[in-house]
């Protein structure tokens, strides 16, 4: 019997509220991918002692941090069942769900500054994503920052072409995979629980990914070197089953909401400075050089990449891609 299968057997009992289990706490299991000292992992601690200390206990959320309960692929299907209520992947994860649309965060260089993400994130084209996850049994909370994506492998990339041939780790996304293959990278898709012992080993060349976790989960130190191209929005999306969520107290419910605001912004301002620190500790260690591309270089970075974003418009829907660049046409990029 797998982890999925042991957990429902458990499931039915995590959310009822009749009499009988009335003095009992109501129990969020929050399952994620990501290490406790990440910016993500720190918003989850958050959430879980602001719903407790303001529930008086009658909430109890049980963490589980680094793929303890289930990989990428088994998360979305435990939250579906009910095995777990909680959990926050990152966007592309919705694509295979039917929720494309999730993909186009994932644009390379659409949204190039934390002013241009937020004004999408936090505004009617992000309300209208999370919204969409009600007819697929969850309910979208909140996006939660964790800075943009920058390029590693053991050989320096200062421009595109040098990409060509590496073998390169991403997560399930399309989007990403088109982004790797503009650049003359071959994808591989991986994990993430398995991307260190990838590195190691030698089954890939180099990664991709926020500066926050390849300094905490030390995949810095398999990789010597590091571009930081910041090609795409690197974050997540919290989400709660939908039934366990709409079948709580109504004051429950709005306490745990604004836990929630709470912590995302909570999140949201730590991801910057863990991403600083994050930085400061890959280039103390002497193991990864960082390399930031002159303007001329991130130009030439830019246009090897933008093509992706008329390419895969037709997967994610035009209509959004078109949406977000008028949302944030005229911020300057960073």
């Amino acid at each position: 019997m797998n982890r999925l299968a042991t957990s429902l057997l458990f499931a039915a009992g995590i959310a009822v509220f009749g009499s009988a289990a009335a003095q009992q706490p109501i129990v969020i299991k929050f399952s994620h991918v990501a290490a406790v000292d990440t910016p993500k992992g720190k918003g989850a601690q958050k959430f879980k002692e602001l719903a407790e200390e303001r529930t008086q206990g009658k909430v109890k959320v049980e963490l589980y941090p680094n793929s303890q309960l289930y990989k990428d692929k088994e998360e979305l299907e435990a939250l579906q069942l009910g095995a777990v209520q909680m959990l926050a992947p990152v966007p592309s994860k919705f694509g295979p769900m039917g929720l494309k649309e999730f993909e186009a965060l994932d644009m390379p260089y659409l949204l190039n500054s934390e002013e241009a993400l937020h004004k999408v994130t936090r505004g009617p084209i992000g309300q209208g994503l999370l919204k969409s996850l009600e007819g697929k049994g969850a309910v979208g909370l909140a996006f939660w920052d964790n800075g943009f994506r920058v390029m590693t492998s053991n050989r320096p990339m200062h421009l595109p072409t040098d990409m060509k041939g590496l073998k390169m780790r991403i997560n399930s996304s399309k989007v990403n995979d088109a982004i790797m293959r503009s650049v003359g990278a071959l994808p591989q898709t991986l994990a993430f629980s398995e991307v260190y012992q990838a590195l190691q080993s030698g089954v890939v060349d180099g990664t991709e990914g926020n500066i926050s976790n390849l300094f905490t989960q030390k995949q810095f130190e398999v990789q010597k070197h590091m571009t930081i191209t910041n090609h795409t929005y690197s974050g997540y999306v919290v989400v709660v089953n939908k039934k366990f969520w709409d079948g709580l107290p109504p004051d429950i419910r709005s306490t745990l909401e604004g836990a929630m605001k709470d912590a995302s912004a909570y999140n949201d301002q730590i991801s910057q400075s863990d991403t600083a620190t994050a930085l400061a500790g890959i280039k103390a260690s002497g193991k990864t050089v960082v390399y930031v591309p002159t303007p001329t270089e991130k130009q030439a970075w830019i246009k090897a990449m933008l093509p992706v974003q008329q390419e895969m418009a037709g997967r994610v829907g035009k209509d959004i891609v078109e949406a977000m660049r008028k949302e944030v046409a005229g911020i300057p990029a960073k």
